[in-house]
């Protein structure tokens, strides 16, 4: 590795990240392009995936690519798609050398684009920045590597552990510091989930605010029988943000013609005793090209989701309010008989946000007993 490698690297995770959200099903790449160490191209996957970020950097370079060096936070792809492949566009510009963290996993790729690089006389190097990139790119290798997207489970809950009082009166339990951290985290993500007794309760819109992004995420609602209000923020707004309905085949048929006639999706998924197969879901939703996905509760999904351990990150968000034990509870029940087979997680991050405690955990693998 050479001395600004890492710099070079960084930049090029840092242009990546403004893709995140947006370019699903592709992965949300960063490439920067040095010539005598000045940088001279810079680009990031656009929305839907294409153009890569290879060939916004190249155009930007132009032939100042020539002997150049281009730092990917990806492999670059050696397949023809929608577009030809990388490969072929550095190669043709005359980059010298390719900087990239690992190997893609999508067995399209998985070495062949490193390989022809090398064989078009091109230095490869790689394992600059893995760590980090592993992370950005985590959601694009689960769908690539387990089928389904990966899971953030958002919880707003009061220091006692309650989202709402009694009564259902939840607005607002956080501060409006850590309610915009909310909408980044959206913009970050390719889909919202709710379930349905969130959107009966709320009437959430569930798009970003206040952030400019080029492309709403898709907002997804898991309702068993489609028992959702069509006259509903969601119903109204389906021209601005795509809605997902996951249901169970035995949803009515009125209430499925209803949704469709909005212009929402619907997704059939399998009944696990009285709740749609959470494994199943998440699926389905890999199967639709999601790679990042965000969980704003309720309680009972939230506790689906960690009881079928496909979380993947916790973010919790703990206002500073105490309801008591009548009010209602961030989770449903989980049904754990020992602690051991408790969901555990590994704490990443902690911070203040305004009058509120922002933490973010990461899913604690378990370990198999010998």
């Amino acid at each position: 590795m050479r001395p600004d490698d890492a710099r070079h690297m960084h930049r090029a995770l840092e242009l990546g990240r403004r893709g995140m959200g947006n370019t699903w099903p592709n992965p949300a790449v960063g490439c920067v392009i040095v010539r005598d160490d000045t940088v001279v191209g810079e680009g990031w996957t656009q929305p839907g995936g294409r153009p890569h970020a290879e060939t916004e950097a190249l155009a930007q370079a132009g032939e100042a690519a020539q002997g150049a060096a281009a730092y990917v936070t990806l492999e670059p792809c050696a397949h023809h798609g929608q577009t030809p492949p990388c490969t072929d566009a550095l190669i043709a510009a005359g980059i010298a050398r390719v900087v990239a963290p690992f190997v893609d996993t999508d067995p399209r790729v998985s070495g062949l684009g490193f390989d022809q690089l090398r064989a078009a006389g091109v230095e490869v190097a790689t394992g600059v920045c893995a760590d980090e990139a592993a992370e950005d790119h985590a959601g694009f290798f689960s769908r690539i590597e387990t089928g389904r997207p990966l899971l953030t489970l958002k919880l707003a809950t009061s220091l006692d552990g309650r989202i709402a009082t009694a009564s259902g009166d939840s607005q607002w339990i956080t501060g409006a510091d850590t309610r915009a951290y909310v909408h980044h985290l959206r913009a970050t993500h390719d889909a919202v989930m709710v379930g349905a007794g969130t959107v009966r309760a709320d009437d959430p819109l569930l798009t970003v605010r206040g952030i400019d992004v080029p492309r709403q995420p898709v907002r997804i609602v898991v309702s068993r029988r489609l028992d959702l209000p069509i006259n509903s923020n969601l119903a109204r707004s389906v021209d601005i943000a795509p809605v997902w309905l996951c249901h169970a085949d035995d949803a009515p048929e009125d209430a499925r013609q209803a949704w469709l006639s909005r212009g929402a999706k619907l997704i059939e998924v399998p009944l696990h005793g009285r709740q749609v197969e959470i494994v199943a879901l998440m699926q389905a939703l890999g199967d639709a090209g999601l790679t990042r996905v965000f969980c704003e509760g309720g309680g009972e999904l939230a506790a689906s989701l960690l009881a079928a351990d496909v979380v993947d990150g916790l973010d919790l968000h703990m206002g500073g309010v105490v309801i008591g034990a009548e009010g209602r509870p961030a989770l449903g029940a989980l049904g754990l008989g020992k602690l051991a087979d408790a969901p555990r997680f590994e704490l990443k991050s902690l911070r203040q946000s305004g009058d509120d405690v922002v933490q973010s955990w990461t899913r604690q693998r378990r370990q198999s007993q010998a």
